[in-house]
């Protein structure tokens, strides 16, 4: 029988949800710059002096969140070892929820950023 089993099974749980999440994040990065790449190749073949000049947000936030989806990937890797030598552990170790919360933060404030992204490239049409 393996000790803290219930607990280390858990903790494999949470690290392939973060895993998930990460690769979510540069699937959508990888989306979004390219739906970028459509917007300007729509707009100099259709949109001659219709379309105002387009910005590299897209392209820029397509990027940033396949860089926060690598981030993202190291530092649950890096949790998920700690977390289990914790687990392991006979010591009594305190948990600390600063890091997800500003993670959170921060993936609320990347969507927030795409929204208005987004909502400001459909108002062009």
């Amino acid at each position: 029988m393996i000790v803290h089993y219930t607990d280390l099974s858990a903790n494999e749980r949470t690290y392939l949800a973060w895993l998930r999440t990460s690769l979510a994040l540069i699937a959508f990065g990888f989306v979004l710059e390219r739906f970028d790449l459509f917007l300007r190749t729509f707009a100099k073949t259709f949109g001659e002096g219709k379309f105002q000049s387009l910005s590299p947000v897209g392209r820029d936030a397509g990027i940033l969140l396949v860089t926060l989806g690598l981030l993202v990937m190291i530092l649950s890797t890096w949790r998920f070892t700690m977390t289990t030598r914790q687990i392991q552990s006979e010591k009594n170790e305190s948990y600390s929820i600063r890091g997800v919360l500003l993670l959170g933060s921060v993936f609320f404030l990347l969507s927030f950023l795409i929204l208005l992204y987004v909502t400001r490239v459909l108002t062009w049409s």
